[in-house]
This record gives C-alpha cells, sequence and structure tokens, in this order.
C-alpha cells in the first residue's frame, strides 16, 4: 500500500483515503449543493457558467464529458447551447447524480443525458469518446489532478477541448483579504444554516487555498498534452476558466 499523502482541505491524510472522504462531503450537500451554490456565490457562479459556455461555444451533435459533474449544471447549460447534442455527467458520488437525474426528468432531457458514477483518474471510457471535456469546481478535490488532465486527454478525440472552471488565487492582496474574511468565517456557517452542514464546506473553503494558481495550473495542463492552453480570470481571479486542445 502506498504511503504517499495528499491535503484534504489544510488537513494530510493518506493518498487512498481522500476520494472516500470527498465522496462524504458532497454525499452530505447533494439536496442542498445547488442552493448553497447560489447562496454562497449570490448566483455569481451562474455569470461564470455563461462565461464558460460563451468561450467554449458548444456546436450541435458534439458529445460532452462532465467530469465531477454532480447535478448537471454545466451539462444542461452545454446542451441548450448546442441544441443538438449528448452529455454524460460522470462523479464520484452517486448521490449528486441522483439530484441531477431528477432535474434531468423534470427537464424531459433524459434522453440527452447519462449519468455514471466513476473516477476521474480513470474514466470508464475508450481513449478518443468524446468531443468536450468539462470539469467544473471539481478538479480541486481529486487526489491527483495531473493523473486528471491525462485522462482527459485520453478520452478527447483529436481536435478535441478542454475546459476548466475552478476557483483560483485572488492576486491583490486587499481583496484576497476580504475575500478569506468572507470565506473563512461567513461560508461554513452558510453550510450549516442551509445544508446543515459546517464541516463540508469549511473543507471546500480550504481545498480551494490548496489548489495551485493560475500559472502553474496552466503548465499543469500543458504537461498533460494539450495545445494553445490559456486561461482567463473571473471577478479578479476569484474563479478561473482553462482552456487546451487535443491536436
Amino acid at each position: 500500500m502506498s504511503d504517499r499523502t495528499t491535503h484534504f482541505g489544510f488537513q494530510e491524510v493518506p493518498e487512498a483515503e481522500k476520494a472516500g472522504r470527498v465522496r462524504g462531503v458532497f454525499g452530505s450537500v447533494a439536496t442542498k449543493y445547488d442552493v448553497m451554490n447560489d447562496a454562497m456565490s449570490f448566483g455569481i457562479h451562474r455569470l461564470w457558467k455563461d462565461a464558460m459556455m460563451d468561450w467554449l461555444a458548444p456546436r450541435p451533435g458534439q458529445h460532452l464529458l462532465d467530469v465531477a459533474g454532480g447535478t448537471g449544471d454545466i451539462a444542461f447549460r452545454f446542451l441548450d447551447r448546442a441544441g443538438r447534442g449528448h452529455a454524460t455527467v460522470l462523479d464520484l458520488t452517486a448521490e449528486m447524480l441522483e439530484a441531477g437525474r431528477r432535474r434531468a426528468e423534470a427537464a424531459e432531457l433524459q434522453d440527452s443525458l447519462d449519468w455514471v458514477v466513476g473516477d476521474a483518474m480513470a474514466l470508464p471510457f475508450e481513449d478518443a469518446s468524446f468531443d468536450v471535456y468539462t470539469v467544473s469546481f471539481g478538479i480541486r478535490n481529486v487526489t491527483r489532478p495531473q493523473d486528471a488532465l491525462a485522462e482527459a486527454y485520453r478520452v478527447l478525440r483529436p481536435g478535441g477541448r478542454l475546459m476548466v472552471l475552478e476557483f483560483s488565487q485572488v492576486p491583490n492582496d486587499l481583496l484576497r483579504w476580504v475575500y478569506d474574511l468572507y470565506s473563512f468565517h461567513i461560508i461554513p456557517r452558510m453550510g450549516q444554516a442551509i445544508a446543515g452542514d459546517r464541516d463540508s464546506y469549511q473543507y471546500l473553503v480550504e481545498s480551494i487555498r490548496r489548489f495551485p494558481d493560475q500559472e502553474s495550473f496552466l503548465q499543469m495542463i500543458r504537461d498533460a498534452g494539450f495545445e494553445m492552453a490559456k486561461y482567463r480570470n473571473l471577478s479578479m481571479g476569484i474563479a478561473c476558466l482553462h482552456s487546451g486542445w487535443k491536436i
């Protein structure tokens, strides 16, 4: 057994334990996840996801793989923009996917979506299976993000597009101070009040601070083989979009 460790928020844990802990976090908050996203970000996460779709520019007939796709927020947006196509939503947490499946049935989109429980570091798909790979606010929860990027490269077809939306590092000292004050003192309390779970949202805040900065993550994307890799900051770096192509 490996004795390698990784971070779980500000804790160091054995690598073998992280996935189970992450599954526990999202299983706990699944039914309130979308409500909490709106509350925590004052609805701004919707604008970030719209910006993601603007840059991605989905085309009719494309097949999307949305990893750590949870309740399907990105997949629904993708299908709406594409007009027609198919989306496969993969997540480690069955409870999150079940919430998404209920949303799809309510929107009568179940025929355009697949829901798969799986690991971003070992995708259960053939090589060159997808036109687009997205991951939104999920890659920081992966035990080895570099392995997830390698898998993204493997399952994309030549000409395929990677896009990652993730919280990032705020370069402005004053804004970072205000952001930290809000993140560490308000968000866990909101998690307790809305989702009945302070600890999960404490972890989520800590995990943001442990994620690589914009340039470091850009290099990770290039190291995975992607070309024409770029990023765009959103809301002064609170979130960031990274893009790359499999040529």
